[in-house]
């Protein structure tokens, strides 16, 4: 239970009582759990009244989680400014939020926002049990594939050190099937295009930084969610699910 506890307290704010997994590569097996977690955010997102709107909703997402992969997300992309590997290491290193990042944050927030005004009350709550979920099994996805940008030095590869290379399989059929019994035969489909949006960005972002990093997976977990928020929109627009 201490990757659970090391998992939650990672992944959100939630103060969860007992003792976390500390030892190297720690954080790696907690991504066991990582889907799961995912899936109780996303039970939690259902709950919240739709009087809220889509903007308070996903503010309550984004603080519940501590904006930790929001934080990701800005990093990686402030990272792009710098005009070598090294430099752009060290741009993401720093805790400053630049331009790039800030317009990255801007534009998710608004895309996720739309994204969820735009979707129809059937398939609303199904959608918003998904995108957590979905979100982080995208670092648990493309952590087998890619190095670490930096081994041996930080998060993001203490992250891939532990990561098991059965979590990817069992997390994706599980998904997958949950998918299918939420949103139908086009559920599938949902879960391809949001895998490949993560796919996309870290084939992207290996290319420019040699490697994976904490950042990276983390934005991976925000592109994730934007890519299955934004494509159950168009889904349910052309009536598909």
């Amino acid at each position: 239970m201490s990757y659970l506890v090391l998992a939650l307290r990672f992944l959100t704010i939630v103060p969860v009582p007992g003792r976390e997994a500390a030892e190297p590569g720690a954080l790696g097996r907690a991504a066991w759990w990582f889907p799961a977690v995912g899936l109780v955010l996303g039970m939690l997102l259902v709950l919240v009244p739709p009087l809220l709107g889509a903007v308070l909703l996903v503010a309550a997402w984004k603080i519940l989680t501590g904006g930790l992969h929001l934080d990701g997300l800005a990093d990686a992309v402030d990272g792009l400014a710098g005009h070598s590997v090294a430099r752009r290491l060290a741009i993401m290193r720093d805790s400053r939020l630049g331009v790039f990042g800030a317009v990255a944050i801007g534009l998710a927030l608004f895309i996720e926002a739309s994204a969820v005004d735009a979707m129809s009350a059937p398939r609303h709550p199904a959608v918003l049990l998904l995108a957590p979920a979905v979100g982080r099994l995208a670092p648990v996805l493309i952590g087998p594939l890619f190095p670490a940008a930096t081994p041996g030095e930080g998060a993001g590869a203490d992250f891939l050190a532990g990561l098991s290379p059965w979590a990817t399989p069992l997390h994706l059929s599980a998904l997958w099937a949950l998918s299918a019994f939420l949103l139908g035969a086009w559920g599938g489909l949902l879960l391809s295009i949001s895998l490949a949006s993560a796919l996309l960005w870290a084939v992207f972002m290996v290319s420019r930084m040699g490697g994976l990093t904490g950042d990276v997976l983390g934005g991976s977990v925000e592109i994730g969610e934007l890519a299955t928020l934004s494509a159950a929109a168009s889904l349910i627009h052309l009536q598909l699910i």
